[in-house]
């Protein structure tokens, strides 16, 4: 069971990583273009993959406690010119 393991473990982590570069917009890859990632992750398999993750994933938010409100200035807010 722990050789199928060390086989599959290793190949899902490089689909993974496969996937998530293929649609993740270009705009977004830090490092490399999207096409040499792919590459890399391709023939490198576990290392490529690793570095995909580490040096050109996007780094993703992290844990929020909701959308973000942009913050108006007091000239652009139209609650605030309602008051004056």
């Amino acid at each position: 069971m722990l050789r199928v393991l060390v086989i599959v473990l290793p190949l899902i982590f490089q689909i993974y990583c496969l996937v998530d570069c293929a649609q993740t917009p270009a705009e977004k890859l830090r490092n490399l273009p999207k096409w040499a990632w792919i590459a890399i992750i391709i023939i490198f398999s576990l290392i490529g993959s690793i570095g995909y993750i580490i040096a050109g994933r996007a780094p993703r938010g992290g844990f929020s406690s909701g959308p973000k409100r942009r913050v108006l200035p007091p000239d652009d807010d139209p609650d605030f010119l309602k008051n004056l």
